[in-house]
């Protein structure tokens, strides 16, 4: 497999206005990140509300993904789940549908410690011949490893090549990982929505996995970056900043608000733990999205 780098975005989960999954929906939210120049997929992770998903949901969907994709850019699988064993059998089933890769974030209902984490790494490595992703998430669903553990982790399971780093300051943590990196590690992802891109990119992050409703602007800040433009890569970022705030608050409410808005999708809906916008978050959101309108592409027709 090609190395993963870039942006890489987690995909939504798109439900209908009553809480079923919209297929079609899903599949048009793909295709736009695909148009906006995505240098892989993700899915289904923390901002897909994976812990909202039965298995089979989460599998049909990320068979559609990989049918999509088509092998155009990397897809990244998950295989999150509330115990070792049954992160192991979802492991099995996420790599038979042919993903590239495979992201994992310790059991987050119940934590066994440092330990038993090396063991689930261990046994999802045994039971599968991917990369491997380490999701270092910060509480409450994530376990939110200091540095130490991590380069521990990596040294004792080989197959573990990338972390997506998301614990602040997520800057400092980067360069702790990348200063006398384990052999095996390919590279380290920002998260945290894009919140943090270009200090992340400048300690030496190979890209980042965010949100997807500014796709478009955040490939353009990682192309104008590696290709040295820099001040032109902060000029971007730094028009990005008032969105990302806002998503900090309304998390996926936001991103599915935008997508709608974008006439991706019909309905913003949040299965658990929505944070609702009234009407005056609306306003502040036309707002921005005004200041933002140069930036952000047409989707095509589907």
């Amino acid at each position: 497999m090609t190395p993963l780098y870039g942006i890489v975005p987690i995909l939504p989960t798109i439900f209908h206005a009553d809480g079923s999954i919209d297929e079609a929906g899903f599949a048009r939210t793909l295709r736009y990140v695909l148009q906006a120049g995505a240098h892989g997929v993700a899915f289904p992770a923390l901002a897909s509300e994976f812990y909202a998903l039965s298995d089979e949901e989460r599998l049909r969907l990320t068979e559609i993904v990989v049918h999509e994709v088509g092998g155009k850019v990397p897809v990244v699988g998950t295989a999150t789940a509330p115990s070792p064993q049954a992160a192991v059998a979802l492991a099995r089933r996420v790599a038979a549908l042919g993903v590239d890769a495979l992201m994992v974030m310790p059991p987050y209902v119940v934590r066994d410690g440092p330990e038993a984490t090396v063991a689930l790494y261990a046994a999802v490595a045994a039971a599968v011949d991917l990369p491997l992703i380490v999701q270092n998430a910060p509480a409450p669903l994530g376990s939110g490893y200091p540095v130490a553990f991590v380069r521990q982790l990596l040294t004792r399971v080989p197959q573990v090549g990338y972390v997506k780093e998301e614990n602040t300051p997520g800057g400092q943590r980067i360069t702790q990982l990348l200063t006398e990196p384990p052999a095996n590690l390919v590279g380290v992802f920002g998260g945290a929505g894009g919140r943090y891109l270009m200090d992340e990119l400048n300690r030496g992050a190979i890209g980042a996995m965010p949100a997807c409703e500014l796709t478009e602007v955040h490939v353009r800040i990682y192309e104008r970056y590696r290709a040295g433009d820099v001040a032109g890569a902060r000029a971007l970022y730094d028009r990005t900043l008032p969105l990302l705030t806002f998503q900090t608050v309304f998390r996926m409410d936001m991103t599915k608000e935008v997508l709608r808005r974008r006439g991706l999708i019909e309905a913003a809906h949040v299965r658990v733990g929505a944070v609702h916008l009234d009407a005056g978050d609306h306003a502040e959101l036309d707002v921005l999205l005004a200041d933002a309108a140069d930036l952000l592409l047409e989707p095509a027709a589907t």
